[in-house]
C-alpha cells in the first residue's frame, strides 16, 4: 500500500467503516429481537447503540468531505458530500416506495423535515456561532441567490401546487409528466453552471479568507490551479477519498432507516408525534454534513455553509421529488405532495427569511436567531 493511501486508510478510519456496517448487519440477524413490541430496555439500548454509532461514523465522513473541499475546493468539495447523502437518501426512499404498504406521504414529510431542519436548525446555527465569533460575515450573494430562486421554484412546484391543480393533494398522472420533466431539466442545469462557467459565484468573497494583503490587484492573486489539473495531479487521493467518504455515509443511512420503526414504537410508548420520528430521522440523516457546516461556520467560511446546507436542499428536492413520481407512475401509486396549511406557512416564512437573510451582503448572527425561532414554531407545529 502507497504512503499517500496508508495516510488515507488510517486504523480509525476503517474501525468507523467496520463499526457502521457491523451494527447494520448485526441489526439484520437480529430482527426478531428487535420485532414490535420490543422491551423497553432492548428498545432503549437499540437506540443508543445505533446513536452512538452513527454519530461516531459521522466523524469520519466530516474529516474525508473536509479534505476533499480542502483539494477540489467550492463548490466541487461540498458537492461531493451532498450528493454522497442525497443520493442515498432517495435510493432508501424510492425503497420503501417499491416495498409492500402504503406511502404515499413519505417523500412529502422526508422533503419538509430537511426542509425546516437544513434552512432553519442548521443555518440558524451556524449564522449565530460564525456571528458571534467573526461579527458580520461576507457570503457571495449571486451563488446564494441561485440557490434561492432554485427552492421557490421547486418548492412551490412539490408542495404548492398539487394542492391548487391535483386531487387529493396529488398530482393527476397527465401532470406529473410536465412536473418531472421540468424539475430534472431545471436541477440538471442548475449543475452544469454551478460546476462549470459559474464556479465562481459559489466561492468565498469574504476579504478574511483571502490570503495576502485585502488591498492586493486581482491580477497579482495567485490562481486557483483548475479542477482538471487537480483531478489528474490527485487522482488517487481524491477517488480514495471519494470511495472512503461514500462506503462511510451509507451505514449511517442504512442505520437511521432501521431506527425508524424502533423510534415510531418509543414515541408512541411516551405519547409523542409520530412526526417526531420523521424529524429526527432526517435529522440523523444530514448529520455528517450539518457538523460540516457548522464547522466552516466557525472557521468563518460562510459561502461554504451555504453550498452545504442550500446545496442539499436544492439537490434534495430536485431528485427526490422526480425520482419518487415515476415510480407513483409505474407503479400506479398516489404520490400525496401537497402540504397542509401550516407546513405551507412556515416554508413560505422561511424561504422569505432565507431571502431577506441572504439578500444582505452581509450576514449576522441576527439573521441566525431569526431562523431558530422559526425552526421553534415548526417544533410547535409538530406536536401540535
Amino acid at each position: 500500500m502507497s504512503t499517500a493511501l496508508r495516510s488515507i486508510l488510517t486504523p480509525g478510519a476503517l474501525v468507523r467503516v467496520i463499526a457502521g456496517w457491523g451494527l447494520f448487519v448485526l441489526l439484520q440477524l437480529s430482527g426478531s429481537l428487535l420485532a414490535p413490541p420490543v422491551p423497553s430496555p432492548r428498545l432503549v439500548g437499540a437506540l443508543v447503540m445505533i446513536v452512538g454509532v452513527i454519530l461516531y461514523a459521522a466523524t469520519g465522513v466530516v474529516q474525508q468531505a473536509e479534505h476533499l473541499a480542502h483539494r477540489l475546493g467550492d463548490p466541487y468539495g461540498s458537492l461531493v458530500l451532498t450528493l454522497s447523502i442525497v443520493v442515498i437518501e432517495v435510493v432508501l426512499i424510492s425503497a420503501v416506495m417499491l416495498g409492500p404498504g402504503e406511502h404515499a406521504t413519505i417523500a412529502r414529510d422526508s422533503v419538509m423535515a430537511v426542509a425546516m431542519i437544513i434552512l432553519n436548525l442548521v443555518i440558524g446555527l451556524c449564522l449565530l456561532v460564525g456571528g458571534l465569533k467573526h461579527g458580520d460575515m461576507a457570503h457571495n450573494r449571486t451563488g446564494t441567490s441561485n440557490y434561492l430562486a432554485l427552492l421557490v421554484v421547486l418548492s412551490a412546484l412539490a408542495f404548492g401546487l398539487p394542492a391548487a391543480l391535483g386531487t387529493d393533494g396529488a398530482y393527476q398522472p397527465w401532470q406529473e409528466i410536465p412536473i418531472i420533466a421540468v424539475t430534472v431539466a431545471v436541477y440538471a442545469f442548475f449543475l452544469y453552471r454551478q460546476t462549470g462557467a459559474q464556479a465562481v459565484d459559489f466561492t468565498e468573497v469574504d476579504p478574511r479568507l483571502r490570503p495576502g494583503p485585502e488591498t492586493a490587484a486581482p491580477e497579482t492573486t495567485t490562481a486557483r490551479p483548475s479542477l482538471r489539473s487537480v483531478l489528474t495531479e490527485h487522482r488517487t487521493e481524491i477517488l480514495a477519498r471519494l470511495a472512503l467518504l461514500v462506503i462511510t455515509v451509507v451505514p449511517i443511512v442504512l442505520l437511521s432507516h432501521d431506527m425508524a420503526s424502533l423510534l415510531d414504537e418509543g414515541l408512541a410508548r411516551v405519547g409523542a408525534p409520530l412526526a417526531l420520528a420523521g424529524v429526527l430521522i432526517a435529522a440523523i440523516v444530514f448529520l455528517p454534513e450539518s457538523i460540516t457546516a457548522l464547522r466552516a461556520a466557525l472557521a468563518g467560511e460562510i459561502q461554504r455553509v451555504s453550498n452545504l446546507c442550500h446545496g442539499a436542499l436544492v439537490s434534495t428536492v430536485g431528485l427526490t421529488i422526480p425520482a419518487v413520481l415515476v415510480i407513483g407512475l409505474l407503479t400506479d401509486q398516489t404520490v400525496v405532495l401537497a402540504e397542509s396549511p401550516a407546513n405551507l406557512v412556515l416554508l413560505g416564512a422561511t424561504l422569505g427569511l432565507s431571502i431577506t437573510t441572504f439578500a444582505s451582503s452581509r450576514v449576522t448572527s441576527i439573521h441566525g436567531a431569526a431562523h431558530l425561532v422559526i425552526f421553534a414554531a415548526y417544533g410547535i407545529a409538530v406536536f401540535s
